[in-house]
């Protein structure tokens, strides 16, 4: 029952939320299971110290073991913003077709957030992974095929300023769809109540108008005998999952005001990371937020906030969204009772108010404890 997880350290932040966040993994394993079950950690160069060490920020072999592997894990990776390397992230979710970001979002006792019922919140969120904005087809303004591309769509009778930068947002029928399947199987799986397609169609008609309407047609085609339309529920139908849909921009405001509603999401790449990010701020902020992008057989898990450059060294950092990482990870094994564990622990630490700085500052009378004390209260509160 062992199991072998590859692990990137990550930049910034990385190595001390690693660090805080590894031993509560292990710790939760060992109480729950003893010697029969354990993590197998492997590390692998990317980012900074792969640069340092190679020369490279995303080694071939990286990418070559990674291929192969069942579990990873990951810290978060820096990249220059608006020049240099393209994003690491997006580079990896791409070569290893991790299509699936999914990003669970629930609340933990005692924390104080800005909306009036946080404990309400308790969604899921499936980002399609590889398509949208974020496949990385632009150009510069002034460039020469920034200028070619102008000159083609002015010919297909678009008017386009020359001085534009520009970009494509390519979004496919099999990309959509089979997002939106391993949504519906996660809701039918775990007996949620419904799925959202969240979107911008009544303004991108053919990319997120047509990732709506891709949804249907994959609910209709493969889960007929389990979804049904929000049509067909007012009707009187009595299948167990509702499948909905909403304009992104209306979404925002759903969750603000009816979160109870809504269970399972799923979104185009660019709305799924807007809005993940939006409901992390309700409950606690994107510390406690965890995160997995999946392929068809490889699950890799991250830490869903930055690289926080200017607290890094300083053991200010919140190792929560790695620890909460590491639920999801033994969750997605079967390996329950340490997933309850973990989660248990967070409530309990965070109840006590004795957290990070981050969860300080929204919890009235807590004491400030710096990220390595953070996962060792944990550990003891397994």
């Amino acid at each position: 029952m062992n199991k072998t997880v590859y692990y990137i350290i990550g930049d910034g932040i990385g190595p001390e939320v690693f660090a805080a966040a590894r031993p509560v993994i292990d710790a939760a394993v060992s109480k729950a299971y003893g010697d029969s079950r354990k993590f197998e950690w492997k590390e692998l160069l990317a980012g900074e110290k792969a640069y340092k060490h190679t020369g490279n920020y995303l080694p071939q072999e990286t990418l070559d073991t990674l291929a192969t592997a069942e579990l990873a894990m990951k810290g978060p990776l820096g990249t220059p913003v608006g020049g240099g390397i393209r994003s690491l992230n997006v580079t990896m979710r791409q070569v290893l077709d991790l299509y699936a970001c999914i990003r669970p979002i629930k609340y933990f006792q005692g924390i104080e957030s800005p909306v009036k019922r946080p404990d309400l919140v308790d969604m899921i969120v499936f980002r399609e992974n590889t398509e949208d904005v974020y496949a990385g087809i632009e150009w510069a303004s002034g460039t020469p095929e920034a200028k070619r591309l102008i000159e083609f769509l002015r010919s297909m009778g678009k008017n386009v300023d020359e001085t534009a930068g520009v970009g494509i947002k390519p979004m496919t029928p099999a990309g959509s769809k089979r997002l939106v399947k391993k949504a519906i199987e996660h809701a039918v799986a775990q007996k949620k109540s419904s799925v959202t397609l969240v979107h911008k169609g009544n303004i991108m008609k053919f990319t997120e108008g047509a990732f709506r309407a891709w949804g249907y047609e994959l609910a209709a085609e493969e889960f007929s005998a389990q979804v049904m339309t929000e049509q067909e529920a007012k009707d009187g139908g009595t299948k167990p999952v509702i499948l909905k849909d909403r304009i992104a921009d209306a979404m925002f405001q759903e969750v603000l005001i009816r979160p109870e509603q809504y269970s399972v999401i799923a979104t185009t790449n660019l709305n799924g990371d807007y809005l993940s990010d939006a409901l992390a701020a309700q409950v606690g902020g994107l510390g406690l937020a965890p995160g997995v992008n999946m392929s068809a057989k490889l699950a890799f898990y991250e830490a869903t906030h930055g690289t926080a450059p200017t607290i890094a060294g300083m053991d200010k950092a919140n190792p929560g969204s790695l620890v909460l990482c590491g639920a999801m990870m033994c969750e997605h094994l079967g390996w329950h009772e340490a997933a309850q564990s973990i989660h248990k622990a967070m409530d309990a630490v965070i109840s006590a108010k004795t957290v990070t700085v981050d969860l300080a500052g929204q919890i009235p009378g807590s004491t400030t404890v710096g990220c390595k004390a953070f996962g060792e209260l944990l550990q003891k509160n397994l």
